[in-house]
């Protein structure tokens, strides 16, 4: 019998765990909390702005700020995940938003913005 080294081993695992793991970190909209880092998941539903749009998943929507040095490269209908943090202000206690940090497209393009 061949025993393989336990680093060989492991590569293969990796990939078989990934996938699970990067789906844990998947925050819903209506979990989100002030001050948090999120991870969300879902469509684009309306352009708000040059710089703003509002994503929905199944349990909500909220509002997407990217900055004001960006413009909005989404369509509505367009499923993306974004990566960002939820403002901590007193108005985002009544009406959250994600200040975004990257969109990744339905096709894997990642957009980081500044």
């Amino acid at each position: 019998m061949r025993v393989l080294p336990l680093f060989v081993v492991a590569l293969f695992a990796v990939p078989l765990v990934a996938p699970a793991a990067m789906a844990a970190e998947i925050t819903k909209i209506g979990d989100i909390e002030r001050g948090a880092s999120v991870t969300l998941q879902g469509e684009v539903t309306r352009i708000l702005d040059e710089d703003e749009f509002r994503l929905q998943d199944e349990t909500g929507s909220v509002r997407i700020y990217i900055g004001w040095r960006n413009r909005v490269m989404v369509e509505v209908g367009e499923e993306v995940t974004v990566k960002g943090f939820v403002d901590d202000d007193l108005v985002a206690y009544f009406r959250p938003e994600i200040y975004a940090q990257q969109i990744v497209r339905a096709d894997g393009e990642t957009l980081t913005l500044n």
